[in-house]
């Protein structure tokens, strides 16, 4: 039987002794390589050396956790994991200026088979996730409000004024909450034309005289959770190619393997991170 092949990480970081920890860590688990904090030796060595994950050690120098930060889009375009490691107060700071870049937070103080421990599972749900092309940030819930007043003139659904034609792709997004609505819509407004839908109810009764390019979906909703939703789309021959990326708090191993056997394009954990979110809509629409 062939040996599995090892994970590869790419550690970067501004603390010299930090990185030897890595490497110490590490490095009988994966194939280790280090990089300068230069912007043109990061991103040659994400070219060649093709790591699954991105880990920065840092004490915390600004200038250079400033420089990681570029590299949010291709991180999510090859769906590669990134790690922090430092001070909490470091990895609060980072998480800070990169608008929660960060998909695993290894804060200190934390043993080394933690490390290894947290690493191993977020490497394995990446894995679960590769086929539709999902990546996960970290989980965390909204709050709720009145729809009327987080978007007005919502209602049931609420549609952005009309495009020129084929200037402007269209987002559908299906969620129950509307505080995760307008964040939403708050995210995508500059880039793509949004309709939100609070149910899939509502959705289809949409999809029935409007296209969409891409429809955005949660996972818990009243009445029809996400899953059912897209069995429904999927069942109807004129909007079944659409694409459909979960967009949900639902971490749950169970439950993600029953969403990605319905083959959805992907699977993205709340809290939403701008970047992350226009780097996948970038690679379906």
């Amino acid at each position: 039987m062939a040996e599995k092949k090892k994970k590869r990480i790419l550690v970067l970081g501004d603390n010299e002794a930090m990185i030897d920890d890595m490497f110490t860590m590490l490095g009988t688990f994966y194939d280790l390589v280090t990089s300068s904090i230069r912007l043109e030796d990061m991103e040659n060595h994400m070219t060649f050396f093709e790591p699954d994950l991105l880990l920065l050690a840092t004490a915390g120098e600004g200038k250079n956790m400033q420089k990681v930060v570029t590299l949010k889009r291709r991180l999510t375009r090859e769906n590669i994991i990134f790690a922090i490691f430092g001070s909490q107060e470091t990895c609060h700071s980072f998480q800070k200026i990169s608008g929660a870049m960060a998909d695993l937070i290894l804060a200190r103080p934390i043993t080394a088979e933690k490390i290894r421990e947290l690493i191993e599972e977020k490497l394995e749900e990446a894995d679960l996730l590769q086929e539709p092309g999902g990546s996960i940030p970290e989980k965390a819930s909204s709050g709720g409000a009145s729809i009327q007043s987080l978007i007005p003139g919502l209602g049931d659904v609420s549609e952005a004024p009309a495009p020129a034609e084929n200037v402007r792709k269209h987002v559908l997004v299906i969620d129950d909450d509307p505080m995760m609505l307008k964040i939403v819509k708050d995210h995508l407004h500059d880039n793509y034309d949004v309709a939100t839908a609070v149910s899939g109810k509502v959705a289809y009764k949409f999809l029935e005289k409007k296209k969409t390019d891409i429809i955005l979906l949660d996972y818990e909703m009243p009445g029809e959770n996400g899953p059912a939703v897209l069995k429904n789309l999927r069942q109807n021959p004129e909007i079944a190619s659409i694409p459909v990326i979960f967009l949900t708090g639902v971490a749950e191993r169970d439950k993600i393997r029953e969403v990605l056997s319905l083959k959805p394009q992907g699977y993205l954990l709340k809290p939403i991170d701008k970047e992350k979110l226009l780097g996948t809509l970038d690679k379906f629409i």
